[in-house]
């Protein structure tokens, strides 16, 4: 086999560029703290397709609870655009990058973000949660165990957390909601 046939076996960067050019697809674009709102507003009036997922939070403040509308993944608003245009939404300001690897912007899964827009356009109850990874040091938060720390498992589809008690030299696994633990910083 000769390095000219290996060459042709590589996906060609410009034939995948020139693809992402022209097809619109969803990118994140990264805002400034508390824009969220404002780059969303500006999108909307230069035509560029968006979303920003909302969710309804009560704050209390001093004599009265509010009600808040929250970015649900603060920081980002997500455009669907040709890699072409990416002018529209780099221009808007606020925006500081679109999200990506290398220096070039990377597209979302397109079943990712169609299966959140249509499980939040049917009003199903969400709210920010840290990110969390099999093998991560976190702390239980609520239930009995709340306090314990531990390294967070997965078994068959539930969350564990590992528990150990140095003293003894034993640990316990124990089954966990994903909002009851939190990662040790």
């Amino acid at each position: 086999m000769t390095t000219q046939s290996l060459r042709y076996c590589a996906p060609n960067r410009d034939a995948v560029l020139s693809e992402a050019l022209i097809e619109e697809r969803w990118y994140a674009a990264y805002t400034c703290a508390n824009h969220e709102k404002c780059v969303a507003a500006e999108l909307r009036a230069r035509n560029v397709e968006h979303f920003l997922p909302l969710y309804t939070s009560v704050r209390r403040w001093r004599d009265r609870r509010v009600q808040l509308e929250l970015p649900l993944f603060p920081g980002y608003v997500f455009a669907r655009l040709a890699l072409r245009n990416r002018l529209h939404v780099l221009q808007v300001p606020s925006v500081v990058r679109l999200v990506g690897f290398n220096g070039l912007p990377t597209a979302l899964p397109e079943e990712e973000m169609e299966i959140l827009r249509s499980g939040l356009a049917e009003r199903l109850r969400a709210e920010p949660h840290p990110f969390l990874t099999v093998g991560q040091r976190v702390r239980i938060t609520a239930g009995p165990f709340a306090g314990l720390h531990g390294v967070l498992r997965r078994k068959k589809g539930k969350l564990r957390v590992v528990v150990s008690l140095s003293l003894v030299q034993r640990s316990i696994a124990v089954d966990v909601d994903s909002s009851d633990v939190l990662p040790l910083i």
